[in-house]
């Protein structure tokens, strides 16, 4: 059996990442002697570059910190390179480019192009959308989001095509490890393997998501785009409940249902389109308050004509109470898993399937569902839920910690210095200080993480933690002093998380730091 079917268990690097890591320490070597630095070729630092979570703000933010890096001659002694949510969409832009570090001026401008410039077409989303759907067992609303982002290439293409870059480490978390306290669910994917960072579980990157059962692959899968691992990695929006609304929003101001309609391969939506769209807008209304009979009786009539009657059997809205919002949106939900059922039987084709599935997993809130790769394994180190589940789901890994730092704080990666780039734009200190916390209670190596009170409103540029037998950890965030004087809080609201795209002021604001 080829490696790639079989899920690797053990603490320690994978071969390809080993070999990696002799070539590139040299690279650090000759940097490092450039900068007057020296040291044997055995005392060579292990550093790691991490970019937080933040939206566009940091996939900017990352690239304007690389390629002042790269003007300082710095660059080329980062070993790792780790992103969280927004900065992994900066590292999936520049890893397109073969040795991107040795051009990155020009990539740059190609990528601040690529970002100020229009979004996809309907025709390239529903493209997407079609591959998504029939190639793989398990659709999600993540497959949705990546719809959204123009970038086809797969991790494992970057293989050997990045020799003078940093390795690098994207970053999601298990959102049933995250909910059910189920084990750590850090969660890393390289260009050679994906995994649980600290359990040490792994498979080849190129299986990651297709169905293994006692750690042995038994169906495969199509390997994830990046577009695909762009969206699941910046998922923020998946995590909670409390962000149903905007999916529905996101689903209706986006058009996705009329947007059918433009596909030249569908046939006539009519009747069938109408019913999905007074279903997306009697979501929306429970979730608001406001009372959905009117949609109800437009979707009871047509169906009506549709059917031939035949949807007795449907949820009764007029026993909805608005005033007990959880019931009420309990009773939506199975009047909309309801309606998407019963028009299945007659509907069960492009487009009409793939609106339902939407539907479905906007009402019971699916994202980033993949085969467990650990399903029905033995092995006592690996807890046991993980063992016994058919499928995981995996979102953005910022919901829980913001900087991808247990990527880099496996033992086996032996990391002397880790640099973190803090795009947050809430407390500047709480992704440090979470993970130091973190760490204290699973006994990982972490320096001690003490800010003076007078900081906390008012960041300096840069922190550095020393600890005995640590990693030195460098902390600079963003909104500081340094770069916003005393108006902060302006610039915090000026270049909010969730936002439309940023022209390039914004990467000469970052240049200031």
């Amino acid at each position: 059996i080829r490696s790639s079917g079989v899920v690797r268990i053990k603490h320690s690097l994978n071969k390809n990442e080993e070999e990696f890591v002799v070539k590139r320490r040299k690279i650090v070597l000759k940097s490092l002697q450039k900068l007057k630095i020296h040291c044997s070729k055995d005392a060579v630092p292990n550093i790691a570059l991490l970019g937080s979570g933040g939206g566009q703000r940091a996939m900017v933010g990352l690239l304007g910190s690389l390629v002042q890096l790269d003007k300082a001659g710095l660059l080329d002694c980062i070993l790792y390179l780790s992103g969280v949510s927004g900065s992994t969409w900066c590292m999936a832009s520049l890893y397109q480019e073969p040795d991107w570090s040795t051009k990155l001026e020009t990539v740059k401008d190609k990528i601040i192009r690529r970002i100020s410039g229009p979004g996809v077409s309907w025709g390239d989303a529903f493209a997407k959308l079609k591959k998504y759907y029939y190639g793989k067992d398990h659709f999600s609303l993540t497959d949705v989001w990546a719809t959204m982002v123009i970038n086809e290439h797969r991790l494992t293409g970057q293989r050997n095509k990045h020799n003078k870059d940093p390795f690098p480490i994207y970053t999601a978390i298990d959102k049933q490890c995250k909910q059910n306290r189920e084990g750590d669910p850090w969660f890393e994917i390289s260009p050679h393997e994906a995994g649980y960072s600290l359990i040490g579980a792994f498979v080849e990157t190129s299986s990651f998501g297709s169905q293994f059962y006692n750690g042995r692959k038994i169906k495969d899968q199509p390997e994830i785009d990046m577009l695909y691992l762009q969206a699941l990695c910046g998922s923020a929006i998946a995590d909670g409940d409390a962000n149903i609304k905007y999916a529905w929003e996101y689903i209706k101001e986006n058009g996705m249902i009329e947007g059918m309609e433009k596909d030249p391969n569908s046939p006539p939506v009519g009747k069938c389109s109408q019913v999905l769209m007074d279903l997306v807008d009697m979501n929306l209304s429970v979730l608001n308050g406001i009372d959905p009979f009117d949609l109800h009786e437009s979707i009871r009539t047509n169906l009506n004509e549709l059917t031939g009657g035949k949807h007795q059997h449907i949820c009764q809205v007029e026993k909805l109470n608005l005033a007990d919002k959880e019931a009420a949106q309990l009773h939506m939900s199975k009047y909309t898993l309801d309606i998407c059922g019963l028009l299945s039987v007659s509907f069960s084709f492009w487009p009409f399937d793939i609106c339902f599935s939407i539907c479905r997993c906007a009402v019971l809130w699916i994202w980033g569902r993949k085969y467990d790769f650990l399903q029905n394994m033995t092995d006592k180190t690996v807890p046991r839920a993980l063992l016994e589940s058919e499928t995981r789901d995996y979102i953005d890994a910022g919901v829980l910690q913001n900087s991808p730092y247990f990527s880099v704080l496996r033992e086996e990666r032996d990391i002397d210095l880790i640099i973190s780039l803090d795009f947050s734009d809430g407390d500047p200190f709480m992704t440090v200080r979470e993970a130091a916390e973190t760490c204290r209670k699973r006994k990982i190596p972490f320096p001690e993480v003490n800010i003076p009170d007078k900081d906390v409103k008012k960041p300096k540029d840069f922190y550095v933690f020393k600890g005995k037998n640590t990693p030195t950890v460098i902390h600079i965030p963003l909104f500081n002093v340094v770069n916003c004087g005393d108006d902060i809080d302006s610039w915090r609201e000026k270049y909010v998380t969730f936002s439309g795209p940023y022209n390039a002021a914004f990467l000469n604001f970052f240049k200031k730091q």
